[in-house]
């Protein structure tokens, strides 16, 4: 099972792939695959509508690359700055768009949600939570964008729901 997962932003939409082989075991090393991470990044002397333009492309792109089974994007909840909140919900609201449009199903995680799982503890710092992704993940190195690292978190949380989903079907 394939799942994309996205940290949105306006500049910068975190995006991660990975699969999981089989829901009915644990989600770790040998049943946890990373396939790929990074970033779509729009130019910052764009309009906003042809930023969005550039990040529904992109994520079509990934979902007809992947054909994921499932899209999980952080939830917006609360912000601290409404000038970054507007950007950023227009950008999810693409996002999902695209979703539907490819009629992808969507689970939300908070971010509070996605440092509890990760770093078993929701305020986490950052680098808790990008320690941690590197060792779930088994990667090298931690990854360079924290929307990349994010979105790694992002589509972790999306494979533990649906996991939980599956395991409660019979």
């Amino acid at each position: 099972m394939i799942i994309l997962g996205i940290d949105p932003g306006t500049a910068t939409t975190g995006f991660a792939i990975i699969k999981i082989k089989n829901l009915k075991l644990e989600i770790k090393n040998g049943n946890l695959e990373t396939i790929e991470f990074g970033c779509i990044k729009t130019l910052f002397g764009k309009n906003m509508g042809e930023r969005l333009i550039e990040i529904n492309k992109g994520i079509d792109n990934l979902i007809k690359k992947y054909k994921p089974s499932l899209l999980a994007i952080e939830s917006i909840y609360f912000f601290k700055n409404l000038k970054t909140a507007m950007p950023v919900s227009q950008a999810k609201g693409v996002i999902l768009y695209t979703a539907a449009k490819n009629k992808i199903p969507v689970c939300e995680i908070t971010p509070l949600q996605m440092k509890m799982t990760i770093a078993g503890y929701g305020k986490a710092e950052k680098k808790q939570v990008q320690k941690m992704i590197k060792i779930i993940f088994n990667l090298d190195k931690i990854p360079k964008m924290d929307d990349a690292a994010d979105a790694l978190g992002i589509a972790f949380c999306g494979a533990m729901e649906l996991r939980d989903k599956n395991r409660f079907k019979q």
